[in-house]
């Protein structure tokens, strides 16, 4: 008896490791732990956080989708074309995905590659930023008409919310905020440059929008964000030009005929 005690003792130990590598078993076939993993990692790259209770749901998915996937088994759609069809375009989904993701992660984006390119922005964007105003209209004679009635002592502001077809900043008496030149139409910028703190333009400015009159109240050197607040955006762009790169370069030595 006590031989028999211990040999039934000794299966059930060596049975645990390999039920403990299964989320269930159901009708009879082992339904692998890994199964979950996958999910629960899918969830996790999505940006989505796994905890107990999420992954209690993800067992009963896993679970459902075995059930589902027997009597889909049962019934043969294995063996329908379309189903074929449809698993080889989803195994070739996967194998994609996949390849970017290896591809992403034996080259990733480095500080110097991030250094540089905050360098270029740092040198397209230096320079002043300009705290102007506007009033846009159709016509320059409406415009030379503010102008005048500007320089006799009306409100620019006043006469932004009531005239200009600028409607967003019109309602703020033609505040356009901070901004670098490039930020506006180059008509717009040429004069806008040429203008100091305090002043205006002297004749309506025309660009593509209508006729301007614009006004400066302050000029500052530009403030720049820091790298490490511009690092997430920079990374991701140089990671999404790095793929591209390898895409193209995949397509340019596929021989097609």
């Amino acid at each position: 008896m006590k031989r028999l005690l211990t040999a039934v003792a000794l299966a059930t130990t060596i049975a645990l490791p390999a039920m403990a590598q299964n989320l269930a078993i159901i009708n009879g076939k082992p339904v692998p732990s890994a199964r979950l993993d996958a999910l629960a990692t899918q969830l996790e790259r999505s940006g989505r956080p796994v905890d107990a209770a999420v992954r209690e749901q993800l067992k009963e998915e896993v679970i459902l989708r075995e059930i589902f996937a027997q009597e889909a088994q049962r019934r043969g759609i294995q063996s329908q074309a379309d189903y074929r069809s449809q698993v080889a375009l989803a195994t070739q989904t996967i194998l994609i995905r996949e390849l970017f993701n290896d591809f992403q992660r034996r080259n990733p984006v480095t500080d110097a590659e991030i250094q540089a390119e905050y360098n270029r922005f740092v040198e397209a964007n230096a320079g002043q930023e300009f705290r102007s105003r506007h009033i846009l209209v159709a016509a320059e004679a409406e415009a030379r008409e503010i102008i005048n009635q500007i320089r006799a002592g009306a409100s620019f502001e006043e006469l932004a919310r009531t005239r200009s077809l600028d409607s967003g900043s019109g309602q703020a008496g033609g505040d356009l905020d901070w901004a670098g030149p490039s930020v506006f139409v180059a008509e717009f910028s040429q004069a806008m440059i040429k203008l100091g703190k305090g002043e205006m333009t002297q004749v309506p400015v025309q660009s593509q929008f209508g006729w301007h009159v614009i006004r400066v109240d302050d000029i500052r050197a530009a403030v720049l964000p820091s790298i490490a607040e511009l690092r997430p955006q920079i990374e991701q762009t140089l990671q999404q030009q790095k793929l591209m790169e390898f895409q193209e370069n995949l397509r340019a030595r596929a021989r097609i005929q």
